[in-house]
């Protein structure tokens, strides 16, 4: 194999309370893509952050084509050729693509006035370079959360970086915007550059990476080449032993119903209906854009209902917002756990007892010592990795922060659960724990819906499987007849026979 481009090793870092890293390593070779790879907390972004200046490490070394490098952030490490697409956007709604691809080092004339024609004509190269249809006169905010992605990736391409680093980055991404960027990568790949690539959809690492480093609670476990192992034997190495089974899916007898939704129609929802009953989980699946997530927005209030009757336990309701939502006892947990879900600048404690303060209160007063116990209880139940609840969110991995945006649902009591994409970005261990969670909601009897894009998700997790097409209902399964072939066959608008849905 040829010389490392760029070498971490033994990286030391700590925070209060926590070794974030202890003696990490990393090689990253020119034309070839390194899968980082490690459970949530295993100390991959803070790896990445230390490599880019982010934060300073407390011991090791970096090397950069051959040189020691301490860069002073991400500018630092922007100029001497590493880019870093992290899986939180760093884009600005109200601004157009163009002006988000080159904000800060616009181009300009002797005079210093910016010459947006050159401007936009390199960023629409760099937009059809990744498939990405639309002009970069468009505002940002008028894009879905894909192909804001795909702007942080042109992002990144602009800076003809030698490393780029990819954290997450088909998290949002729809299959066709995920194949642009595979075809990007491989071009990127040809020229010589250098690709880290986080993330932790194993399928995935076996179609575009070479090598494979994990790490596991902020140490080097090992690096191999992706030829010589396997999604088995990958996973051992990330969680320290084998799971026997990825969709532990038990089960429990129905009570009666709990939602029965009648003709809803409103916002990208077309005449839905369809029952849930008490200790069952229905699924929801579709492709991006069929509506589940508006589905599931209107039932809560956040999106607004045109016609239509929602009954929960025998009564009629008209949630118009998200506290109608959750006064009737419907909690709903968003699949940006990062926009809607959480508040990073708060802590632990404040986020998971934000929607629950008017059951922890007498009066205006909250009661403190019960939000303490509660939250505590949550941490232990969850098994959240976090120095203690006055933590800030924002400094715990993506995996733990789900867990608390689900804990923050259930601290209000709800008698209906909605997970709208519950382990998106978390790795296969939380994974685990996440569906053992959900397992035992369902066991208590609690009605949960499980909107997902992993088919395989639904057809493990789920009692009962509804797919959308274009804001409405296409299909409905027991899981037990359900496979991956029917399912897409009703995500696309046409039945398992090949007709129209």
């Amino acid at each position: 194999m040829t010389q490392a481009i760029l070498q971490l090793s033994e990286i030391e870092k700590a925070f209060p309370g926590v070794k974030a890293l202890d003696k990490a390593s990393l090689n990253v070779y020119p034309g070839r893509v390194m899968a980082l790879m490690g459970e949530n907390g295993a100390g991959k972004s803070t790896l990445m952050k230390v490599l880019t200046g982010i934060y300073s490490k407390d011991a090791g070394s970096v090397h950069y084509q051959g040189q020691t490098a301490a860069f002073k952030g991400p500018r630092d490490s922007q100029q001497a050729g590493i880019s870093i697409i992290h899986q939180e956007l760093n884009l600005i709604p109200e601004l157009t693509i163009a002006e988000n691809i080159f904000l800060g080092r616009e181009f300009t004339g002797p005079l210093g006035r910016i010459q947006w024609g050159r401007m936009y004509a390199e960023a629409n190269r760099l937009l059809a370079r990744l498939n990405v249809k639309h002009s970069s006169k468009t505002l940002l905010g008028d894009l879905s959360l894909g192909e804001q992605q795909m702007v942080e990736i042109a992002k990144a391409l602009s800076f003809e970086s030698k490393v780029i680093i990819m954290d997450e980055p088909t998290d949002a991404l729809t299959d066709t915007e995920t194949a642009s960027l595979f075809a990007v990568i491989r071009e990127l790949r040809a020229q010589g550059c250098g690709i880290v690539y986080i993330s932790h959809r194993l399928k995935e690492i076996f179609e575009i990476c070479d090598d494979i480093t994990v790490l596991r609670d902020g140490k080097f476990i090992g690096e191999c080449q992706v030829a010589d192992t396997n999604e088995n034997g990958l996973i051992e190495m990330m969680v320290g032993r084998k799971l026997e089974e990825q969709y532990p899916r038990i089960d429990v007898k129905h009570g009666e119903t709990c939602l029965e939704v009648i003709g809803l129609t409103g916002s990208g929802v077309h005449e839905v209906s369809f029952t849930l009953k008490r200790g069952e989980i229905l699924g929801i699946s579709g492709l991006m854009g069929a509506g589940r997530t508006e589905l599931m927005k209107v039932i809560y209030g956040a999106l607004p209902s045109e016609r239509g009757v929602i009954n929960l336990n025998g009564k009629t309701i008209n949630p118009v917002s998200p506290q109608d939502g959750l006064a009737n006892g419907i909690a709903y947990i968003s699949e940006d756990r990062k926009g809607d879900g959480l508040v990073l600048g708060l802590s632990v404690k404040e986020n998971m007892s934000l929607c629950a303060l008017a059951q922890l209160s007498k009066g205006v007063q909250i009661q403190h010592g019960d939000e303490a116990i509660a939250v505590e209880d949550f941490i232990r139940l969850f098994n959240i990795k976090t120095p203690g609840r006055d933590q800030i969110i924002g400094n715990l991995s993506g995996g733990n922060q789900q867990k608390v945006a689900i804990a923050k649902g259930l601290m209000t009591r709800p008698k209906v659960l909605i997970l709208d994409e519950p382990t998106r970005g978390v790795d296969v261990g939380a994974k685990k724990e996440i569906y053992q969670l959900i397992n035992q909601f369902k066991a208590e009897g609690m009605s949960i819906i499980l909107v997902s894009s992993e088919m395989p998700e639904v057809l493990g997790m789920s009692d009962r499987i509804l797919v959308m097409h274009e804001g409405r209902i296409s299909g409905e399964f027991d899981a037990k007849d359900a496979d991956q072939e029917k399912l897409l066959a009703c995500a696309v608008g046409k039945s398992i026979n090949g007709e129209a849905a």
